[in-house]
């Protein structure tokens, strides 16, 4: 675990730097997809800002709320603390920032959130990486499996000697292989679908590793976060089924052909 990094007097937290990766890597790919489809390519770094802006502020309140408990007696001092930021709620804010900042531009619609869908999964594989090297509680549970770990010097320690499941390893595979059939698969399916297969991915990969992290069930023996995925993949579901009955068909037709 490297929690931070010390370059001189600065002092750099390695989830920050991930988060600000994952931000770097999915604008990567906005930027080539936008040129395929004749869109302008330098429409992603206004992306990535307005993602970047709804994502700190989405990850900050996402945290206050989660851990309430904690933070209720000094929650003025606790919403301009450094320290706190849950990637779900990066994700969700940076969401909205991206829907505010496609409403100004006139690019709210299907072609964007396919062109968002395989950014978004290599995004959170990335962000996983700064859970993994920061050590920041995102880990599973016990275990002494032959690639258990401990995180004895992370931001939430484990305690001396108890390993666990590295699940932000998990994650970041899992969604980085995401990331890579989204891709290969961008202009294969009407407009839209790509979106519905990454709702149904995401939420599968995290609904999946929640068994394995150390959360806290909050309904019927579910994590809220297991909770919040079943909607992922229900919307998903749904969309693709309603799609398939209105056409007869998931195939891309000729005039939604990427032109470029």
């Amino acid at each position: 675990m490297i929690p931070e990094i010390s370059i001189g007097p600065l002092t750099l937290q390695t989830f920050g730097l991930m988060f600000a990766a994952a931000f770097v890597v999915s604008g990567a790919i906005v930027h080539r997809r936008l040129g395929e489809i004749g869109k302008p390519p330098d429409w992603a770094y206004e992306m990535v800002f307005a993602a970047l802006i709804g994502g700190l502020i989405g990850a900050r309140v996402y945290f206050l709320v989660d851990n309430y408990d904690s933070v209720k007696d000094d929650l003025l001092g606790n919403i301009f603390s450094g320290a706190g930021l849950t990637w779900y709620g990066g994700a969700i804010g940076g969401a909205l920032g991206v829907v505010l900042w496609a409403w100004w531009r006139d690019f709210l619609g299907l072609q964007l959130m396919d062109a968002a869908a395989p950014a978004l999964a290599a995004g959170y594989a990335v962000g996983r990486i700064g859970c993994q090297l920061s050590g920041d509680g995102d880990y599973g549970k016990p275990w002494d499996g032959p690639w258990a770990m401990g995180y004895p010097d992370g931001t939430v320690p484990t305690p001396p000697g108890v390993t666990v499941h590295p699940t932000p390893i998990y994650e970041t595979l899992t969604m980085g292989l995401g990331a890579y059939i989204l891709w290969r698969l961008r202009d294969r399916f009407r407009l839209g679908i790509l979106f519905a297969i990454y709702l149904i991915y995401a939420g599968a990969e995290r609904f999946l590793v929640e068994f394995l992290r150390r959360n806290t069930d909050a309904f019927l023996g579910l994590t809220a976060a297991q909770l919040e995925s079943l909607g992922m993949m229900a919307v998903g579901v749904i969309w693709i089924l309603v799609v398939r009955n209105r056409y007869g068909t998931l195939a891309r037709p000729a005039d939604q052909v990427a032109t470029a």
